[in-house]
C-alpha cells in the first residue's frame, strides 16, 4: 500500500501515545520521518517506545509524561514545548477514556475524567498549538474520535457524547481554517483491537460479539488510514467498509429508534 508522505520535515505530537492506535500513529508516523513528540501518563512505556522507533526508523524522539486529565495540563505541556524549542507540525489528539456502564452508576470523578481527557485536552491544545501552524502557513491536526459519535449511546453516555464533541469541532474547525494551509481530521474508528475495551469495561459489551467482532479493524489499520486522511487533509475518515455501512444506516432511521437500538446492542450478556 502506498501512503500519502509526510510535508518535509515535519515533527508530531501524539497524545496517548504508549499503546493502542496512539502508539501505532506514533510508529506510523516515524516510518514517514517525522521527528516525533510523545505524551501519555507512563513515562517507561514512553521510553521504551522511543528507544525502539529510534532504533528501526532513525528520528529524533522527545518524551514527555503528562497526564492531560488534569487541569491545566494542556497549558503546561505547551510551556514545555517552548522550553524545549520543539515545534509540532501535525497535531494528535488520541488520548482519550472511556467507561461502560449505566450513567447513574458511574462515579462522578470519573465521568469529569473522561470529559476532561476526551473534549478539554483536545480543546486546548488544539486551541494553544494551531495558531502557530497557521503562522507558518503549514499544519494537520489528527483528533481521534468514534463511529460513537455518530450516535447517543446508553451504558456509555458520556464517551458517545465526548466523541460527538470531537467530532463536531474537527468539522467546524477544518472549515474555519479552510485556505490556511491548516487542515483538521477526525479519525473515527469503530471497535479496534486493543487494550480499550478492557480497560473501559466494554468487553462486557455485546457489541463486540459476533459479526462486530469479527469485522474489527487493528490498530495498524486504523493508524495508516488516519494518517493517510490527515495529510489529505480529509474532514471525516470511516476506517472500515463495515463501519461506513452503519454510520450510513443511522441517518437512515428515525431519530427515536436509535438509542434503545444502541442500548440492545450494548446491553450486558448477564444483567
Amino acid at each position: 500500500m502506498i501512503h500519502t508522505a509526510l510535508p518535509t520535515p515535519a515533527t508530531a505530537l501524539v497524545t496517548g501515545a504508549s499503546s493502542g492506535i496512539g502508539e501505532r500513529l506514533a510508529s506510523g508516523l516515524a516510518a514517514r520521518g517525522a521527528s516525533l513528540i510523545l505524551v501519555a501518563r507512563s513515562e517507561d512505556r514512553l521510553q521504551a517506545l522511543a528507544s525502539d522507533l529510534r532504533r528501526l526508523h532513525d528520528v529524533p524522539v522527545e518524551v514527555i509524561a503528562a497526564d492531560l486529565a488534569h487541569s491545566g495540563a494542556a497549558q503546561v505541556l505547551a510551556e514545555k514545548l517552548t522550553a524545549r524549542g520543539l515545534t509540532p507540525d501535525l497535531l494528535i489528539n488520541n488520548a482519550g477514556l472511556g467507561h461502560f456502564d449505566e450513567f447513574l452508576q458511574q462515579d462522578l470523578a470519573d465521568i469529569g475524567q473522561q470529559l476532561a481527557l476526551n473534549i478539554t485536552a483536545v480543546t486546548e491544545l488544539t486551541r494553544l498549538l494551531v495558531p502557530g501552524m497557521v503562522a507558518r502557513g503549514r499544519g494537520r491536526v489528527l483528533n481521534v474520535a468514534s463511529t460513537a459519535a455518530f450516535q447517543p449511546g446508553p451504558l456509555m453516555a458520556p464517551y458517545y457524547a465526548s466523541k460527538a464533541y470531537v467530532l463536531s469541532l474537527s468539522e467546524a474547525l477544518n472549515e474555519e481554517l479552510r485556505g490556511s494551509g491548516v487542515t483538521v481530521t477526525a479519525l473515527c474508528p469503530g471497535p479496534v483491537q486493543t487494550g480499550f475495551q478492557a480497560a473501559s469495561g466494554l468487553g462486557r459489551s455485546e457489541l463486540l460479539r459476533g459479526p462486530v467482532r469479527l469485522a474489527m479493524l487493528s490498530a495498524d489499520q486504523v493508524a495508516a488510514q488516519g494518517l493517510d486522511a490527515m495529510l489529505r487533509g480529509q474532514a471525516v475518515v470511516i476506517p472500515g467498509r463495515l463501519n461506513q455501512l452503519q454510520v450510513a444506516a443511522l441517518r437512515l432511521l428515525p431519530r427515536a429508534a436509535v438509542p434503545p437500538m444502541i442500548r440492545r446492542l450494548q446491553a450486558h450478556r448477564h444483567r
